[in-house]
């Protein structure tokens, strides 16, 4: 995938929706590094309709439904995604021995970000089913959540100044720096600073995408026959939907943040870098040791199921 195809993921995430435990938590939490990463993937089938609790009540038959869709859907992202992050990891690790370019954390990105919409489309299903059994209004209750949501955010984010929104800009990036480099240097907190001085406003753009989302949402969720595919086809073809401005906000601000990493990461001190590979290597293990666990309840399925057919 080419770097600069990568921001097309981006204008598909403010779908904050059924859809975003599934690529936050499943996937970001592995990109964050939390120590916690076996813990809150493990509780994952409690986690889920957890979440959905805060947009639609679900009855007990749905909830048997949902947490039955889940189990396929969590089975395959242990077997066949999981090996693909820790392959990630050796090439971003493999990536450290020399001097970083802007095209080593384009390409990194973008397989992060290929991995996602694999998540987002694998997710689907599980989403459609449950999708079909909600009543009328249940999918109301929905809509609203999302609207009142959208409220928040409205009110949370656009009455900030300028000023404000580049300094919560900064605190989000010297934050992440500091999770996986420690402390920062002096030098390294001014250059952080001024690539947020050089990123252009984007929370409004952000929000109008949104807006239009939950309203292409409010027409699909009628569902009319064939509403599924529609679905399925809106979520593939956000990126082409969102307004030149918000593309190029976006493009830019990607740009500027993957400049401050590039440099951020080949001046880090020697003792930043054992940082930086201790969080990667913490990372590692918990990873390889949710593969371990999908290959063993795996065997015990399969010889579950020989055991019956004997």
């Amino acid at each position: 995938m080419n770097p600069v195809d990568y921001p097309r993921f981006h204008l598909a995430l403010p779908v904050r929706a059924l859809s975003r435990l599934c690529v936050l938590t499943l996937l970001l939490v592995f990109l964050a590094g939390c120590s916690g990463t076996r813990f809150v993937y493990n509780r994952l089938d409690f986690l889920v309709p957890w979440y959905l609790g805060d947009y639609v009540s679900l009855d007990r038959e749905q909830d048997r439904l949902l947490k039955s869709e889940l189990q396929p859907f969590l089975a395959w992202h242990r077997q066949e995604e999981l090996p693909r992050y820790v392959a990630l990891l050796d090439r971003i690790e493999g990536k450290l021995e020399r001097e970083l370019t802007e095209a080593d954390l384009g390409i990194l990105t973008a397989e992060a970000e290929v991995a996602i919409f694999r998540l987002q489309e694998r997710a689907l299903d599980w989403m459609l089913a449950l999708g079909e059994e909600l009543r009328d209004e249940q999918v109301a209750e929905f809509l609203a959540g999302l609207r009142e949501q959208q409220s928040e955010y409205e009110e949370k984010y656009l009455e900030r100044d300028d000023a404000e929104f580049q300094s919560d800009a900064c605190e989000r990036l010297q934050d992440n720096a500091r999770k996986y480099l420690g402390r920062l240097q002096r030098e390294q907190k001014a250059g952080l600073a001024a690539a947020c001085d050089d990123m252009l406003r984007s929370d409004s753009l952000w929000l109008e995408a949104r807006g239009q989302w939950i309203a292409r949402l409010d027409h699909i969720l009628q569902r009319e026959p064939g509403w599924q595919d529609e679905l399925r086809e809106a979520l593939a073809r956000r990126g082409e939907t969102v307004s030149a401005a918000y593309r190029s906000t976006y493009e830019h601000n990607a740009r500027t943040i993957q400049l401050a990493v590039v440099e951020l990461l080949n001046g880090r001190s020697e003792r930043q870098d054992a940082h930086l590979r201790r969080e990667l290597g913490k990372l590692r293990r918990d990873l390889l040791a949710l593969v371990e666990q999908g290959e063993r309840e795996q065997e015990t399925v399969a010889l579950a199921g020989e055991q019956s057919g004997t």
